[in-house]
C-alpha cells in the first residue's frame, strides 16, 4: 500500500482547518424533496419538534416529522418557491404568536402577522401555540351566563362563560351570523370599561373566501365592535399549513385574556 507523506499532511491540514465545524453544519440543513405544502430536509438533526425553520427564500416552516435521517417541515407559504437541494436554517424558537391588547382590532394571519395595512402589532409578549390545555382540577365551573343576543338560544340552551359550543348546520344555514350577532351583542359589555365584566372576542376564519373574511370585517368596524375583537384569517386561499396552525394562534391569544383574570 502506498502511502504518500504529502497526501496525509493534506488530509491532516484539512481536518485541522474544519475542526469544530460540527456543530455548525447540524444547524443547517437541505431540502430533500418537497411536496403538498411537505418538504423533506436533511441535516437538521438537533431540531426540535414544533420548531420554527427559514428557507433560503425567507418562506418560513414547522418541523413537524421528525424521522432518523430526515425531518418533514409544513410550509408556511408557497411550495412551489421551495426548490430541491435549497438550504433550511433553524431558529431554535418554537412556533409562537403575538398576544395581548395591542392585537384588539386587528385582522391577523395564522401566525399572527398583521394583513390589514394598519401597521405592526403593538405587542411585546409571544407566547407558544401549542401548549398543554389546563387538567380538571384548575378549571371552574360554569356559573356565568354568555348572553349571545339571540332569544332563542338564551332561553333554550344558554351558553355561560368558560363553555364550549359547537355550531353546527349545512352551508349558508346562519353559522356564520350566530357568531357575528354574539360578537356585535357584547358591546355594551365592553363598554362599562370594567374588566370582570369586558368580554374579548378571537374569530378564527379557515378557508373562508377573502371576499367574505372582508365583509364581516367591515360589519365589525362598522357597528363599533372590532375594537374589541381579533379577527384570524386562513382563508382558502392560504397554504394549508396555514389554516391548520390558525386555530392554534386563535385559542392562544384567547388564553392570554383568560390568564390575566379577563374574559374572551
Amino acid at each position: 500500500m502506498d502511502i504518500r507523506a504529502a497526501e496525509i499532511s493534506a488530509i491532516l491540514k484539512d481536518q485541522i482547518k474544519n475542526f469544530g465545524q460540527e456543530a455548525q453544519v447540524s444547524e443547517v440543513g437541505q431540502v430533500l424533496s418537497v411536496g403538498d405544502g411537505i418538504a423533506r430536509v436533511y441535516g437538521l438533526d438537533n431540531v426540535q419538534a414544533g420548531e420554527m425553520v427559514e428557507f433560503e427564500n425567507g418562506t418560513r416552516g414547522m418541523a413537524l416529522n421528525l424521522e432518523t435521517d430526515n425531518v418533514g417541515v409544513v410550509i408556511f407559504g408557497a411550495d412551489r418557491e421551495i426548490k430541491e437541494g435549497q438550504t433550511v436554517k433553524r431558529t431554535r424558537a418554537i412556533v409562537d404568536t403575538p398576544v395581548g391588547k395591542g392585537l384588539l382590532g386587528r385582522v391577523v394571519d395564522g401566525l399572527g402577522n398583521p394583513i390589514d395595512g394598519k401597521g405592526p402589532i403593538q405587542s411585546t409578549e409571544r407566547r407558544r401555540v401549542d401548549v398543554k390545555a389546563p387538567g380538571i382540577i384548575p378549571r371552574q365551573s360554569v356559573n356565568e351566563p354568555m348572553a349571545t343576543g339571540l332569544k332563542a338560544v338564551d332561553a333554550l340552551i344558554p351558553i355561560g362563560r368558560g363553555q364550549r359550543e359547537l355550531i353546527i348546520g349545512d352551508r349558508q344555514t346562519g353559522k356564520t351570523a350566530i357568531a357575528l350577532d354574539t360578537i356585535l351583542n357584547q358591546k355594551p359589555l365592553n363598554a362599562t370599561g370594567d374588566e370582570k365584566i369586558k368580554l374579548y372576542c378571537v374569530y378564527v376564519a379557515i378557508g373562508q373566501k377573502r371576499s367574505t373574511v372582508a365583509q364581516f370585517v367591515k360589519v365589525l368596524e362598522e357597528q363599533g365592535a372590532l375594537e374589541y375583537s381579533v379577527v384570524v384569517a386562513a382563508t382558502a386561499s392560504d397554504p394549508a399549513p396555514m389554516q391548520y396552525i390558525a386555530p392554534f394562534t386563535g385559542c392562544t391569544m384567547g388564553e392570554y385574556f383568560r390568564d390575566n383574570g379577563m374574559h374572551a
